[in-house]
């Protein structure tokens, strides 16, 4: 049954369920102060709650649950009405819909790009021989050594200033992160080159913050409904589609990235292997309106190029 808007009582407190680290608290902060700037009648708490993924921090992501750990405890403190929104990072969304909930939301798209950090070389090609570098993304290993077969991948997981901080100790020459987090935690100037998303295509959704929400909870989807940014939701829903089409997970080095430039869409995605000796690559342009069509084609040529026998190796 479809709840009726206005049978539903305005919400004057909104909860919002975040992980505790420090870029998930930026995001949920950010999204409270935009709630309390556009309406004075409301109060906004933030719920820390900590997932799997936060505790199971030193294991590949793969190996444990994929990316669907730091989203499953945020969901069910919805469903148990604990929480009112959540707030997500939105590449560790799943491309398929939880029952009862929705996206209600997706912000303003941040830098997309991934970012070469370390401390003491400029770019990947500066690099010296057999490098060790830090990451915890199939994806990422994958372009990088595409680029650099010589360098050597090691495991870096953790939030974004563990990770840094691991860089400091000296155990890795060089990581790879999120430009979006790094700013966000005013951490630009620890970046020494960014990586071009046209060749290091990112990851889907990176750079965007999605609000979840109940389905049934219309008055505070209509109360979120300000928030949404829609070149950036029709970019996300394009590299979702992609993704969900091809029918990638936390062990595929997949790729994929939408953009309007001149009211055209353009996407790019990528399948390869881990060890980026082999890697597929699509693109194409189209109208805005004909996204969902022009993501399903890329999508499509991929798969007939071979990036099923990739994405399943």
């Amino acid at each position: 049954m479809v709840t009726d808007a206005k049978c539903q009582q305005t919400p004057t407190k909104i909860k919002i369920a975040t992980r505790k680290s420090k870029l998930a608290l930026w995001q949920a902060n950010f999204v409270k102060s935009l709630l309390e700037k556009k309406y004075s009648d409301i109060t906004v708490e933030l719920i820390g709650v900590v997932t799997e993924g936060d505790q199971q921090s030193t294991i590949p992501l793969a190996d444990v649950g994929g990316k669907a750990l730091f989203v499953k405890a945020l969901q069910n403190a919805l469903l148990s009405n604990e929480a009112d929104i959540a707030v997500h990072s939105m590449k560790d969304m799943s491309v398929f819909p939880t029952e009862k909930l929705m996206i209600a939301a997706i912000c303003e798209r941040a830098d997309a790009r991934d970012a070469f950090v370390s401390n003491d070389y400029s770019e990947i090609e500066s690099l010296p021989l057999n490098a060790i570098v830090g990451t915890a993304s199939p994806r990422r290993s994958c372009l990088l050594q595409s680029i650099r077969p010589d360098v050597r991948i090691a495991l870096l997981r953790g939030n974004v200033d563990t990770r840094v901080a691991k860089l400091d100790a000296k155990r890795f020459d060089a990581i790879i992160l999120a430009a979006a987090g790094l700013h966000r935690l005013d951490l630009s100037s620890r970046i020494q080159s960014y990586l071009s998303d046209d060749i290091f295509i990112p990851a889907i959704g990176q750079g965007a913050i999605a609000i979840e929400c109940r389905e049934s909870d219309a008055q505070l989807q209509e109360r979120l409904s300000f928030l949404h940014h829609d070149i950036t939701a029709q970019c996300v829903k394009a590299e979702r589609m992609i993704n969900q089409i091809m029918g990638g997970d936390c062990h595929s080095a997949i790729g994929a990235h939408a953009k309007i430039i001149k009211n055209k869409m353009h996407i790019a995605a990528m399948v390869g292997s881990v060890d980026g000796k082999i890697i597929l690559r699509e693109q194409a342009e189209c109208e805005v309106n004909d996204a969902v069509q022009c993501a399903e084609t890329v999508a499509k040529n991929l798969l007939s190029q071979g990036a099923e026998k990739l994405l399943r190796a």
